[in-house]
C-alpha cells in the first residue's frame, strides 16, 4: 500500500492574513490525521507575505500539540540559515515533548533570495563545503560526540530517541550526501519536475547504513490538486500554474484575486515555462490522480508519496486531500 504524507506552505490566501493560514496549516493538520494520512510537513520560506510558515521548529510544537499519532516535521528546515547546534536542540526539544513523532527534513535551499539569506545567518557561505560541515556537526549533537578544546558540547535537552532525519533533494548532489549519511532520502519533485527515478537510483547505490537507517529509504513530493470534476481540476491548475510562474520571475507576494488569475491570459513565453513545470504537478479526479501518483511511485521505486497542495482558497485545498484520501482507501482514525 502507498503511504501519502502531506506538506503545508501556509499559504496566504487572496483578503485573507498570515493568522488565518496559521490557522489552516492547523485545521490541515486535525484532517490529516482524522483521514489516515502518514505524515505532516511544514516548510521555511521568508520575506513573501503570501506563505506564512517561516519557522517550522514553533509550527510544529503547535501541530503536535494538536495531534495524537501522525509524524510531525519540517519539509524543511534550510540548514544554512541556521546553527547546526540550535537546529539539534530546536529538535532534540520537540523530540522530548513528543517522543517518536518528530521528523527533522533538511534543505540547503535559502528558502527565499540571497540577501535575506545572508541576513538569517551572516556567515552562511553558500557553499556545499559549509552544508557538509553543518550535517556533520548535527550528527555529531545528536549523538552527544561534539567536542571543542575545552571540552564536551551538548545539545539540550538530552533525549533517548532522536527525530527522524530526510535529506530533501531535487538534483543527484544532495541524494549523494543523503547516501553518504546514511539520513532518508526525499526527492523533491514539486520543485524540480524533471527529478526523475536516477536520483533515487544514485541514493541507493551509494547508501551507506548509519546509526539512523540500516537501509537506504525513500520518499517522493510532489505538487498535486485533485477535485471532483476535471473541470473544477482545470481550474486549480491554472492558479497553480500561475503562481509557479510568477515566482519565476521574482514575484513573491500581491498576485491578485482568484477571479483576476482566472481571467489572466498567459503570453507564449508563459506557457512555454507552464510546460517547463508540468513534471511538478498531478492534477485531475481522484480515479487519474491515484493512477498517476502510482505511476510515479512504481517508477521511482518508493512506498510513500507527500503532497502538497496550493489552491485558491481553503475549501478546495482540503477537498483535495479528502478526495485522495478516498482514492487510496487511507484508514480513517476515529476521533
Amino acid at each position: 500500500m502507498l503511504k501519502l504524507g502531506i506538506l503545508d506552505q501556509s499559504i496566504v490566501h487572496y483578503g485573507k492574513t498570515a493568522k488565518d493560514a496559521l490557522d489552516e496549516t492547523i485545521a490541515s493538520v486535525k484532517l490529516a490525521e482524522k483521514l489516515g494520512y502518514s505524515r505532516f510537513w511544514v516548510s521555511e520560506h521568508h520575506n513573501s507575505t503570501f506563505i506564512a510558515g517561516s519557522a517550522p521548529e514553533i509550527l510544529i510544537a503547535r501541530l503536535a500539540s494538536e495531534t495524537k499519532n501522525i509524524r510531525i516535521g519540517s519539509g524543511g528546515i534550510m540548514l544554512p540559515n541556521h546553527s547546526a547546534l540550535k537546529v539539534a536542540e530546536n529538535f532534540r526539544l520537540l523530540e522530548s515533548l513528543f517522543p517518536g513523532r518528530i521528523d527533522l527534513g533538511i534543505g540547503r535551499a535559502p528558502g527565499s533570495d540571497r540577501i535575506t539569506a545572508s541576513i538569517l545567518n551572516p556567515s552562511n557561505t553558500f557553499s556545499e563545503e559549509s552544508y557538509l560541515r553543518q550535517l556533520d556537526q548535527l550528527q555529531h549533537f545528536f549523538h552527544d560526540r561534539a567536542e571543542t578544546p575545552y571540552g564536551p558540547l551538548l545539545a539540550v535537552p538530552q533525549s533517548k530517541t532522536i527525530p527522524e532525519q530526510w535529506i530533501l533533494s531535487s538534483s543527484g548532489g544532495s541524494a549523494s550526501i543523503a547516501a553518504k549519511f546514511g539520513l532518508g532520502l526525499a526527492v523533491a519533485k514539486f520543485i524540480n519536475g524533471f527529478a526523475g527515478p536516477d536520483i533515487v537510483d544514485r541514493y541507493r547505490s551509494q547508501f551507506i547504513p548509519s546509526e539512523h537507517l540500516k537501509e537506504p529509504k525513500a520518499l517522493l513530493s510532489v505538487s498535486v490538486i485533485c477535485a471532483d470534476t476535471e473541470e473544477k481540476a482545470k481550474e486549480m491548475r491554472k492558479y497553480v500554474d500561475y503562481i509557479f510562474v510568477q515566482f519565476e520571475k521574482g514575484k513573491l507576494s500581491d498576485f491578485g484575486s482568484p477571479e483576476e488569475i482566472a481571467g489572466y491570459q498567459f503570453s507564449p513565453a508563459e506557457l512555454e515555462r507552464i510546460r517547463q513545470n508540468s513534471g511538478r504537478i498531478i492534477s485531475g479526479t481522484k480515479e487519474q490522480v491515484k493512477h498517476l501518483l502510482m505511476k510515479q511511485a512504481k517508477d521511482f521505486g518508493v512506498d510513500e508519496i507527500v503532497v502538497t497542495a496550493m489552491a485558491h482558497n481553503s475549501k478546495a485545498r482540503l477537498r483535495s486531500f479528502e478526495l485522495l484520501s478516498e482514492a487510496f482507501s487511507l484508514r480513517e482514525i476515529p476521533q
